[in-house]
């Protein structure tokens, strides 16, 4: 093989092998964003049963956070439902969070009410949680959004100043503090008189909720 050939030869094995290393990185899956890895560490059914089991402070409590309105591009939109697990007919909270990314850095989870909640029990076994349900319809708990901060592999936040109002037990306000992984989401609610002392909530920390699925199962009778 004369010269010209045995380089033409070498150029056309580099560009070969240029275009199979950019195929290969075409086809590799873009690693989740920030925003991505948030929702989906939110989404899922928790317990806090272990924790109840070696701490008597602390009750057995099931959280379920499922996605709703998922056809909407303003934000990620989550049905939320607190219960005893010894009365799961009869949850304590039921929110929705409306989660949004702020800056490059910072995320907000906002909080809102509905009109006789209790209407919506179990809504979260649905396939299509919500959907008698809009935004519009829904009021928002001003002061009460938790704002998080990705810190490695979870995302740590909390309410800002005083602005989330409580009255419950003679509280001024209340404050949340949250801790989200992929196997747990900790979370330490209290309420404050207007001197700063505690009057409601965990004292010597927060509820320690172990993911027990990714999806809630979904009603489909």
């Amino acid at each position: 093989m004369n010269r010209h050939a045995t380089t033409t030869a070498i150029i056309i094995l580099i560009m070969s092998l240029a275009l199979a290393c950019a195929s290969s990185q075409k086809d590799k899956p873009s690693p989740p964003t920030h925003l991505e890895r948030l929702v989906s560490y939110m989404t899922g059914s928790f317990s806090s049963q272990a924790q109840s089991e070696t701490d008597s402070n602390f009750y057995d409590i099931r959280l379920e956070m499922v996605p709703v309105w998922r056809e909407r591009s303003d934000a990620h939109w989550f049905y939320v439902e607190q219960a005893v697990a010894s009365s799961l007919d009869k949850p304590y909270r039921q929110r929705v969070y409306r989660v949004r990314q702020i800056d490059d850095s910072t995320f907000e989870s906002a909080v809102y009410t509905m009109e006789e909640p209790l209407r919506f029990t179990g809504e979260w076994k649905k396939e299509i949680p919500l959907q008698s349900l809009t935004p519009d319809s829904l009021s928002l708990r001003e002061g009460c959004a938790i704002v998080l901060k990705p810190m490695g592999e979870m995302f740590i936040g909390s309410t800002v100043g005083r602005g989330c109002g409580s009255t419950l037990h003679g509280a001024a306000y209340a404050a949340s503090e949250v801790e989200i992984s992929a196997e747990r989401m900790i979370s330490w609610d209290r309420g404050f008189d207007t001197d700063g002392n505690q009057v409601w909530g965990a004292e010597t920390g927060g509820y320690v909720f172990m993911k027990i699925t990714d999806e809630p199962e979904s009603d489909t009778d």
